[in-house]
């Protein structure tokens, strides 16, 4: 009998693994399994199936060990992990990689074994081989950290080559098994002193230890307003030291014993909606309950503060009911947290979060949960489409149209919004994509009745979307010629906004400082040596950074080239912007939200708290502070440079600066007043600038639907995009059209390129990219991607295409 094995690396495809008769009535798909991959590699694979077919080629190498007593996964999420593999043209155990939480993929971990044979004499030895051999002697085993700690250094891998060259140690490959359940000590009192006499008279009766007595009060009150002691709230509620714990443990008076317990609290499972729809949204819930009942997949198309999330907990609510299991997917992780609070209001310990923020052993606590079943809503960003759901009914899928859906490196490529379909569709489940501004796709999709379409055009509470007023800077000329980052009329109106009382949201889509900087006598602009990129200015950490690579370099005062020290910043950040403002407005309350401010877990949370509680008058920052985010007191939203969201390189920038534009402008004016959009750009009137100015999605779509038709882009045709790397230039370049030929026979009308990217060198790597726009035709398109692995393998063979990476993306954004 034998298994097909999912191993979490790039392998080309599945390998088959013999099971011995003793496991035979023990392994089940879904299963881990110990495997031995090459002459000492062990590894945690998954059962994918198990079969009776022979390998031809090879001789079956046995299964060393089974991991586990029942599956981590069932035969859905095997079947979802097949489609993203052949669909986005990766491997299995890329998707495996991405998919378990690392802690169930056991690591394999070098250890150094002592060997008796060599003996006690290490005359011959130098000083750190005549070190490391003595540990060894003692240990008898040791791994790669122990190692290095004894050696004091990160490189111990010379000293280990020449002990095994020289027989006096041997190297074994173990698999470490890294999760461990979470145990608190918990405190409980005698049984004896239940009885409320006995307790009294031991009370009545203590003489001596008086911090013991106290300790022993401060349980019994613990005791009666909590329910149970954990010990370390106990020493800290009555100050007390382990040492007199330990006493009335040792008198027989309190017992401590250690439990498994959760790392995430969570609230008492209810199911508490305390509000009403309004009229607009009940007939939109309504609408989208019947449209299911026909369609898999609805579009709930929704202007901004519509009250999307609303229908969403009705729905929710619905499915609860009927007990079913819900996903509620979001795009970024930063809106989790103020969605959960809103969801845990209604479902308490029903609902449950799951993100790459948590710890591994805290994702594998959510892990095992969902796959018992006993959470029955999971709000989540991408990855939590990998959780073993067992009763499915729905997802939601917020900000549908959000492009953070999409995964960019490593691989699977996949976008989290059309992977959930088609989980979903493994279920039978029903599928609820929400926005204000539905992706040119799904909108397609649904007017072209593929999706069903429930439109909810009312704001809540009647209001008005937000005007805009647009300033055009090129009115304005600065002294210094820079850019204009807050004009009068902006001051102006965060001036009006600050005395009544109001909070500003400045939404800048570029962090650090100044993105570039140049010398004025030459033009000389300090570049990455890594990366074919200028260095953004961050000025809190008054150091240059390459946003593309992470390397930094100390701020350059001379030119290299010139030897002037006259420099310029050219454009700005959001650290520039709260600088200006913060001299502008010195006495008001002046936060940041972007990659750089937002690091750990809760960080996102905190800010959005304060933001919420008012403790921040204007918040500035990057994408975070326009995805969906709800703030009651917004009045004022400010975009201080909209040039930069309208002048991409890319077929989409339209579509993006649309999204964007109202998007942010929806975060103003939601609960009491209609509020104030400011654009600042140096083209008022550009198109999609008229189309925002109306909110009028519906011409917006039209607009841009024609384009694509004429240029053949998606929702027209199916993208799939490649890249080619390699350290040298004249390999990349000559492998690119080498490869392009190739499929000039097949597919030459449907390619774009090869051609360099608007950035042609990243961490040292040139880089080529090639495009091809396929028609909408799923056989086509199969053998495509079929035809591209070929490719690829021949490309490979040719030996100075070796070593050239070749990444394909499928519907690239």
């Amino acid at each position: 009998m034998y298994a097909e094995i999912i191993i979490p690396s790039a392998l080309p495809k599945n390998y088959t693994w013999s099971i011995p008769e003793r496991l035979r009535e023990a392994v089940l798909p879904g299963c881990r399994v110990e495997v031995n991959l090459g002459k000492t590699k062990k590894y945690a694979g998954i059962v994918k199936r198990l079969h009776n077919e022979k390998p031809e080629m090879f001789e079956a190498k046995d299964i060393l060990n089974l991991l586990d007593v029942e599956p981590v996964i069932y035969d859905v999420q095997l079947k979802l992990w097949e489609w993203i593999a052949k669909y986005y043209m990766c491997s299995e155990g890329e998707v495996m990689a991405a998919a378990l939480p690392a802690h169930f993929k056991l690591s394999s971990e070098t250890i150094l074994v002592f060997n008796d044979e060599y003996g006690d004499n290490f005359n011959s030895l130098d000083h750190d081989e005549f070190i490391l051999a003595e540990a060894l002697l003692i240990k008898k085993e040791l791994n790669l950290s122990e190692v290095q700690q004894i050696l004091d250094t990160h490189n111990a891998y010379p000293v280990i080559n020449r002990l095994i060259n020289k027989r006096v140690c041997y190297v074994w490959e173990a698999l470490k098994q890294t999760y461990s359940p979470k145990k608190d000590t918990f405190i409980l009192l005698n049984p004896e002193y239940t009885n409320e006499e006995k307790l009294a008279d031991l009370l009545n009766n203590w003489s001596r230890a008086p911090k013991q007595m106290e300790l022993l009060l401060s349980y019994l009150h613990l005791m009666k307003t909590e329910g149970e002691v954990v010990k370390s709230a106990l020493l800290k509620k009555s100050g007390a030291s382990d040492a007199q714990l330990k006493g009335l443990i040792e008198k027989n008076i309190l017992i401590a014993e250690k439990r498994v317990v959760d790392r995430i609290k969570y609230l008492p499972k209810n199911v508490a909606i305390d509000f009403e729809l309004t009229e607009a949204q009940q007939k939109a819930f309504a609408e989208i309950s019947e449209k299911l009942q026909a369609k898999n997949v609805c579009l709930l198309h929704g202007v901004t503060s519509s009250g999307k999330t609303n229908v969403y907990i009705k729905l929710i609510e619905e499915y609860i009911k009927n007990g079913k299991q819900i996903l509620y997917l979001l795009p970024e992780i930063a809106l989790t947290s103020q969605v959960i609070r809103r969801l845990e209001k209604h479902f308490g310990g029903y609902i449950g979060v799951y993100h790459s923020k948590f710890s591994q052993n805290e994702r594998i606590e959510i892990w095992n949960k969902v796959k018992s079943g006993d959470l029955r809503v999971v709000l989540g960003a991408r990855s939590s489409l990998f959780l073993p759901f067992q009763q499915l009914g729905l997802i939601v899928c917020d900000e549908e149209h959000d492009t953070s859906y999409k995964q960019q490196d490593p691989a699977p490529r996949y976008n989290g919004r059309d992977a959930a379909i088609f989980l979903a569709s493994l279920f039978d489940a029903k599928v609820l994509l929400g926005s204000g501004t539905p992706s040119m796709e799904s909108y397609y999709n649904a007017v072209n009745d593929k999706y069903a379409l429930v439109e909810l055009m009312q704001r809540y509470g009647n209001l008005e979307l937000p005007p805009l007023q647009i300033i055009d800077t090129r009115k304005v000329v600065q002294k210094d010629k820079s850019k204009l980052i807050l004009s009068t009329e902006l001051i102006e109106a965060i001036t009006s906004v600050l005395e009544r009382q109001k909070q500003i949201i400045l939404f800048q889509n570029r962090r650090g400082y100044a993105p570039y900087q140049v010398c004025m006598i030459c033009g000389w602009i300090p570049q990455c040596k890594h990366c074919d990129v200028s260095l953004t200015y961050h000025k809190l950490t008054n150091k240059l950074i390459c946003h593309y690579c992470g390397t930094t370099y100390p701020p350059v005062h001379s030119c290299p080239a010139c030897g002037s020290d006259k420099f310029s910043q050219r454009n700005f950040g959001t650290e520039k912007i709260e600088e200006q403002l913060q001299e502008v407005f010195p006495n008001a309350k002046i936060a940041r939200m972007d990659i750089d401010s937002i690091r750990g877990k809760n960080a996102h949370d905190v800010l959005i708290q304060q933001f919420e509680q008012k403790r921040i008058d204007i918040l500035v920052g990057t994408q975070m502070v326009v995805k969906g985010l709800d703030f009651d007191n917004v009045d004022l939203v400010g975009i201080p440079d909209a040039d930069g969201l309208l002048h991409f390189a890319d077929f989409r920038v339209n579509e993006r600066a649309f999204q964007l534009l109202e998007q942010v402008s929806g975060r103003a004016g939601r609960k009491e007043n209609t509020g104030n959009v400011i654009v600042q750009t140096s083209q008022p009137m550009h198109p999609i600038l008229q189309l925002v100015k109306q909110h009028n999605y519906i011409s917006f779509f039209k607009q841009e639907l024609e384009a694509r038709r004429q240029f053949f882009y998606p929702p027209f045709s199916r993208l799939i995009h490649l890249t080619f790397r390699h350290k040298f230039k004249d390999v990349v370049e000559r492998a690119a059209h080498q490869f392009t030929h190739s499929l000039q026979k097949n597919y030459g009308s449907y390619i774009v390129g090869p051609a360099e990217p608007v950035v042609s060198r990243i961490r040292n790597q040139y880089l080529m990219e090639l495009l091809l726009k396929l028609p909408r035709n799923t056989q086509f398109i199969k053998q495509c991607k079929k035809d591209l692995i070929e490719q690829t393998a021949i490309l490979h063979q040719h030996k100075d295409f070796k070593s050239v990476v070749i990444t394909p993306d499928v519907d690239v954004v």
